[in-house]
């Protein structure tokens, strides 16, 4: 798993033109998956939510927009949190969003804080997944719902193929193009590459302390929904 200091440095470089490239080489899925996501969450009627690796704050503002009353936005890339910040006050959700920079593995929040939290693309930069998820079910409310949104490796073998072709060559040489930072946009396809199979993971999340664990595959396994809940 990745240093979080060179996840920072990394993030904090890349933050400039971080939203334009990500919507360009998703070709605007992620937005898709996103709602998906938060229409899950928003089933428990929660009245806070804690948004993790929140980055420019894309899912902080499609909980709020969603009708979720609070929604608290965490990332350890101060550049990210900046550019979200101007975002959320652009379209007046200041009220509602709140972003600070947090590093998931010692969150600061008391214990039992939030009804449910997110992470959408963030989990496979963490530098310790267990201890960042054993942080998350002490922050969450007895009954509190846990959701991560992760990109996935295709498992049909056509669609693998073309995801390789596109994320090992084609991707990174966009992101040299717009962002100038050609590594960064090497390591994200490869961290996906090297995140945990989904048998193994909804393995992870268990041990960690979570319940009731559902997997969702989407738009052929390009992109999972992990779900478990804090028990009483």
């Amino acid at each position: 798993m990745p240093k979080k200091e060179n996840i920072q440095v990394m993030f904090n470089n890349i933050a400039p033109s971080y939203d334009k490239l990500n919507h360009i080489l998703s070709l605007n899925i992620d937005k898709i998956w996103r709602k998906k996501a938060v229409k899950r969450i928003k089933r428990a009627d929660p009245s806070i939510v804690l948004d993790v690796a929140c980055g420019t704050g894309d899912s902080s503002i499609a909980l709020a927009e969603a009708g979720i009353p609070e929604v608290i936005g965490i990332d350890i890339s101060e550049e990210m949190l900046k550019i979200g910040n101007k975002k959320i006050k652009s379209i007046h959700l200041d009220n509602v969003i709140r972003l600070y920079a947090e590093d998931c593995e010692s969150l600061s929040f008391p214990d039992n804080t939030f009804d449910a939290a997110m992470i959408a693309f963030g989990i496979r930069n963490f530098e310790n997944r267990e201890k960042g998820l054993r942080e998350l079910l002490r922050v969450l409310k007895p009954n509190g719902r846990l959701l991560i949104l992760e990109l996935s490796v295709p498992k049909n073998k056509i669609l693998k193929a073309l995801y390789n072709l596109y994320f090992a060559h084609i991707l990174p040489n966009i992101g040299k193009i717009i962002s100038g930072n050609k590594e960064a946009y090497k390591y994200l396809p490869q961290s996906v590459v090297n995140f945990p199979s989904p048998e193994n993971f909804i393995k992870i999340i268990h041990d960690c302390g979570f319940s009731n664990i559902k997997h969702i595959s989407l738009s052929c396994g390009l992109c999972r929904i992990f779900e478990g809940c804090k028990n009483n």
